[in-house]
């Protein structure tokens, strides 16, 4: 159940971003499930349609749920992969710093540093084919 708190700080469509993701990928939502429309959960939430299709737009930029036309939004298959992926690049990583006798908290800082520069960057534009 998805519910908005209009008193809270975070802004709605952050909201309801966050726990359609959290039921995505705790798999409460099945890869394959179809979404209600943007229409109708803007009803029954009581938001603008603007909102829920900002956060339509990016879970799907996030990979969590694809767009097919008219025939609405479904979970992807990519945000299960994108996790298997995570985690196996996690273990190569655990891997090289026990090879290298690196410290679990300083491997945690340099996973911390790497991602605050990874989000603070601007996404570089794709090599052209």
């Amino acid at each position: 159940m998805i519910v908005i708190d209009s008193a809270s700080p975070v802004p709605p469509f952050e909201q309801l971003r966050a726990q359609l993701a959290r039921r995505i990928q705790d798999g409460a939502l099945a890869v394959g499930a179809r979404l209600p429309t943007i229409r109708h959960l803007a009803a029954d939430l009581g938001l603008a349609a603007n909102t829920v299709g900002r956060a339509y737009r990016e879970l799907e930029e996030a990979g969590l749920i694809e767009t097919r036309g008219r025939a609405g939004s479904f979970v992807s298959a990519a945000g299960r992969e994108g996790r298997e992926r995570a985690r196996r690049a996690a273990a190569e990583y655990a891997a090289l710093i026990a090879g290298v006798g690196i410290g679990i908290d300083e491997a945690i800082r340099i996973v911390q540093a790497a991602l605050a520069s990874a989000t603070a960057a601007p996404a570089s534009p794709p090599e052209p084919a």
